[in-house]
């Protein structure tokens, strides 16, 4: 069996800022806008991988969520507990500056942790978590990097 990643979705408060967010800082391109107000879902994606769709949406975009799901989902977003997503980056300190400077919300500053990877972390403009990797560089026997 060869199973392959394809879409995920992310609740949104408001589709045109994360929207804005996740093209202009992230370099995200967008794939699909369909629907009408209320309605409506963006799929957007990192132009290296044009197999993966991140769908944002609002909470409402589903007309069989109930308003007290609506609710509840909207108070999860606005803790910062629904959506958690992992990119992987070639420098974790230049991806921290570049969207530092774009004004999101810092979770964690670049790090080392025990596991070999550098990491850091932001919030997106509805509260999703966004974690930044670095693999660590493993040194061959010949002392060159992979």
């Amino acid at each position: 069996m060869d199973l392959k990643f394809s879409s995920c979705t992310l609740a949104v408060h408001d589709l045109g800022e994360a929207l804005g967010f996740y093209r202009d800082v992230l370099g995200f391109e967008t794939r699909d806008d369909d629907g009408s107000e209320g309605t409506r879902r963006v799929s957007i994606g990192p132009p290296s991988q044009p197999d993966v769709q991140i769908v944002l949406e609002s909470p409402g975009a589903d007309p069989g969520v109930s308003p007290a799901d609506r609710q509840a989902i909207a108070d999860l977003m606005d803790k910062g507990l629904l959506g958690r997503l992992v990119f992987v980056t070639d420098s974790c300190d230049a991806t921290f500056e570049h969207i530092e400077a774009a004004g999101a919300e810092v979770m964690q500053e670049p790090i080392n942790q025990p596991d070999g990877v550098r990491d850091c972390a932001f919030l997106d403009p509805s509260g999703n978590m966004l974690r930044f990797i670095q693999p660590r560089r493993v040194v061959l026997a010949s002392g060159s990097r992979s």
